[in-house]
């Protein structure tokens, strides 16, 4: 994640960016929705932005241009949903390439289809499926781990087709890709996965707490 700015042929930045335009542009209308019917909703979905820009914020150095680090997109995505991401994600990695030299501006479209569109809907898929036998934790954790891979498998491919191999092409670079990348990730993910699960439980606890605050 967090491709550097110029490390992709201008024509795949385009068509990263024409990809992810559709998804953001719904992810907007959400937000506004949302954000005018409750204030509320809206705090809920700054603490969501906070909480990816913190933990995608911790910058390890990887292959080819790119960077390791968590991505933060599960609570969100479980706390306001999917499609919510792919306008509250964007903002993130624009302050990250302005401010932190992570990612870039020409790469903006493809770290944003990558960490706010790919990673949200795998972690939403997940959490859905795997909360029909385990809801909870179990299916809080297991979001957050498939985001996160999803996110760096997207990458993966994205790297992979830019810069295919001379021998095995487009398939046996994203092999290679994916390879050093879930050495990293994996531990990565884990440690992702339980603070995503804690930092869920306390905002529950927050906002119950809060209702009951009301009522009485």
């Amino acid at each position: 994640m967090h491709i550097a700015d110029g490390f992709l042929p201008l024509t795949h930045a385009a068509a990263w960016t024409a990809l992810a335009a559709p998804f953001v542009w719904h992810g907007s209308r959400q937000v506004t929705r949302r954000a005018s019917a409750s204030p509320a909703a809206a705090l809920t979905l700054g603490a969501a932005g906070g909480f990816t820009l913190l933990l995608s914020s911790l910058k390890l150095p990887s292959i080819a241009g790119s960077s390791s680090h968590p991505t933060g997109i599960a609570l969100g995505t479980i706390v306001c949903g999917p499609a919510t991401m792919a306008a509250i994600t964007p903002p993130v990695l624009l302050l990250q390439a302005l401010l932190l030299a992570h990612g870039g501006l020409t790469t903006l479209g493809a770290n944003t289809f990558a960490m706010a569109v790919v990673g949200p809907w795998t972690a939403w898929a997940v959490w859905r499926l795997v909360g029909l036998a385990m809801p909870g934790r179990a299916a809080t954790f297991a979001a957050a781990v498939a985001g996160t891979l999803a996110t760096y498998a997207t990458t993966a491919a994205q790297l992979a087709l830019a810069f295919p191999d001379a021998t095995s092409g487009v398939a046996g670079a994203f092999l290679e890709f994916s390879a050093i990348f879930l050495t990293a990730q994996v531990p990565l993910a884990l440690a992702e996965a339980a603070f995503t699960v804690i930092a869920l439980d306390t905002l529950s606890s927050r906002l119950v707490h809060a209702r009951a605050m009301r009522r009485a």
